[in-house]
């Protein structure tokens, strides 16, 4: 792929070699993640994030990585804060917005509309999210997350993977199953009531792969021999009313009890966020806050690193971030390098 000026709006744009020229990037961003360096290489560029739908993850870090690169982020959030609520096609707000940007983040409800208004935007557009259908960010940083956490150097093979939850509707486990495609010998197990389960094309799409597929109703037996855990929260706002998404919550739940009887001792858990806490879903527990494979805010700070090498390599600057560098003024950044215990 020609990363430069490209839209980011599929996994499936994304080579094998491509993935791993992203995470070389992402790896040389760290340092200005964890503000022992700045650097200003996109000084004077704009950000524009579009997000017609809720967000703390993705937009909040989508616009860090910018400001670390030393751009600036001018925020939309929700539809009834644009024109959009007054009637605007997405085609216009694409011309308009792209006019005042030099890089655009979006995520809208429906699927395919990040598509159409980068058809019609005169700067690169990165899908962050449309609808049930993609999250190429998240997949990516899904999978730099998994090579760490596993700490595999190179290539994946042999992976066990468990995803867990709402499968139907989770954008986020439809993209990281299509950039799994790229790399051999995968095991799917793929646990969900039957009623919210992977879409057969995707299922299909990881057979046709080489890739082995188990579908189960039972979570006991799908933690079974699994490198990675991945749970997805029932997704709410999908379902046509609140009591058809209820009948679903709380149906699998991840606690200490159960990662110790049925999962390996060191099996990597991971979760898109916002994990759902209520009482009735406790998908997954707090007993599991400390456990030194809960990978989740690791995870959330990968996606940092990995959204920052994408704006260095869209905008075609990944190769200047050095050239650009300054010390760091203030003294947090030495101080809190390492967090305090939860």
């Amino acid at each position: 792929m020609q990363f430069t000026g490209a839209h980011i709006l599929s996994i499936d744009q994304f080579s094998q070699d491509d993935v791993e020229h992203l995470f070389q990037v992402a790896d040389a961003m760290e340092p200005f993640a964890r503000r022992a360096l700045r650097t200003r290489v996109l000084d004077g560029a704009i950000l524009s994030n579009l997000f017609f739908e809720p967000s703390t993850r993705t937009r909040v870090s989508f616009g860090c990585a910018f400001n670390l690169l030393g751009g600036h982020v001018r925020e939309t959030t929700e539809i009834k804060a644009s024109s959009i609520s007054k009637g605007e096609s997405l085609y216009d707000t694409a011309r308009v917005i792209s006019g005042y940007s030099d890089i655009i983040a979006m995520r809208h409800p429906v699927a395919g509309s990040v598509e159409e208004f980068a058809r019609a935007s005169r700067v690169p557009v990165i899908n962050a999210g449309d609808g049930p259908a993609e999250h190429p960010s998240q997949a990516l940083l899904d999978l730099y997350t998994i090579r760490k956490e596993l700490r595999i150097d190179g290539p994946l093979e042999k992976l066990r993977i468990a995803m867990v939850g709402d499968l139907k509707h989770g954008r986020t486990v439809h993209s990281l199953g299509k950039l799994l495609c790229l790399y051999r010998n995968i095991h799917f197990t793929l646990v969900s009531p039957r009623e919210l389960a992977m879409p057969a094309y995707i299922v299909d799409l990881l057979r046709s792969k080489g890739h082995t597929v188990s579908e189960t109703d039972s979570m006991e037996a799908g933690l079974h021999n699994c490198d990675t855990v991945y749970l997805t929260r029932i997704q709410e706002e999908r379902f046509v009313n609140q009591a058809e998404a209820d009948l679903y919550r709380g149906r699998f739940r991840l606690n200490q009890a159960i990662y110790t009887q049925h999962c390996k001792p060191n099996t990597v858990i991971m979760h898109p966020l916002p994990r759902d806490s209520r009482a009735e879903a406790n998908e997954l527990d707090n007993d599991l806050n400390q456990h030194p494979s809960l990978a989740i805010f690791r995870q959330t700070d990968n996606g940092v690193l990995v959204r920052m090498a994408l704006f260095a390599l869209t905008l075609g600057v990944a190769d200047q971030v050095a050239r650009h560098v300054e010390e760091v003024p203030w003294y947090t950044a030495k101080r809190f390098r390492n967090p305090p215990p939860l």
